[in-house]
């Protein structure tokens, strides 16, 4: 299968160029601080004309279907859009530890990771340097780059940003992490969370569809990620009946890992790690409602 951006060279540069215009006056995403990044304004995700990248390497930590038989080829963008309290990369999304580079090295970066035979290019945090990813593909697509991209966000997205991106990802990989607004506004600083996300996340369906996988490798599709909180803060039954909605074959990862990080502990609900019956009652929720892929109960 073709990744999409093969499919569509002749949109890249037109997409660049609208992508790096909303910077003069940015509103990429739902925080619409309308700051001039291409004079090095900065704004809620503190980061200018140029992205800031903290690593990149072949990950083979993620999601089976995306780390393959030689692993996910995954760059970890500094700072977000979001503002989560509980973060497990705070280092880099909140402190914005990485170096700043421009759009020729972040080509070099894709060209190398493929040359290691990743399976994909795997973007960590884009949203808030989505122009500056485009910038730097139309430059790896000339040098050769051909692998799938995934775009790996935290789900506060902009739909009318996710539309301009139609046909040059293969792979959307939001986080869904809320059902309450106010939760979400009082642990990640975001208004209207859900309502955003969800539009968002139909937009990125209705370009992949569900998530298509090939000899156990993803090609293309929806690949969605929830994890689990504390004393059932996430309202994670909620969250799986909307991801229900679009469809029963939706591939969703439950995931179990939370522990208290960052500023964790400074709030009662979420200063312990999750309880086997949490994480248990959502995954029989899941299966009750048709759910079956990217977990086992």
């Amino acid at each position: 299968m073709l990744p999409l951006y093969l499919e569509n060279k002749d949109k890249i540069k037109k997409t660049k160029e609208i992508l790096l215009s909303i910077l003069e006056n940015c509103n990429l995403c739902p925080r619409d601080c309308k700051v001039n990044r291409l004079k090095n304004e900065k704004g809620f995700c503190k980061t200018g004309r140029f992205a800031i990248v903290s690593s990149y390497f072949l990950h083979f930590g993620e999601e089976p279907e995306l780390v393959g038989r030689t692993g996910s080829g995954t760059i970890f963008f500094s700072n977000c859009n979001l503002g989560c309290i509980y973060c497990q990369n705070y280092t880099i999304s909140h402190l914005g530890e990485g170096e700043e580079i421009n759009s020729f090295e972040l080509a070099k970066i894709m060209l190398k990771l493929q040359k290691l035979k990743a399976e994909n290019i795997n973007f960590v945090t884009p949203t808030h340097v989505i122009p500056q990813i485009i910038e730097a593909l139309e430059l790896a697509i000339e040098e050769g780059l051909n692998i799938p991209l995934v775009y790996n966000c935290g789900g506060y997205e902009k739909k009318e940003t996710i539309a301009l991106l139609d046909g040059i990802f293969d792979i959307y990989m939001p986080d869904i992490k809320y059902a309450d607004e106010s939760i979400a506004k009082k642990f990640s600083f975001a208004d209207n969370y859900f309502k955003v996300v969800k539009e968002a996340v139909l937009e990125m369906h209705k370009q992949v569809g569900d998530l298509i996988i090939e000899d156990g490798i993803a090609k293309r599709g929806l690949l969605i990620r929830h994890l689990v909180l504390p004393n059932r803060l996430a309202s994670s039954f909620s969250v799986l009946d909307f991801v229900r909605s679009i469809s029963k074959d939706t591939y969703i990862n439950i995931m179990d890992q939370y522990h208290p990080c960052f500023r964790a502990y400074e709030f009662k609900e979420l200063s312990r790690r999750i309880t086997d019956k949490e994480y248990l009652e959502v995954l029989e929720y899941a299966k009750t409602l048709g759910l079956y892929r990217g977990f086992l109960l």
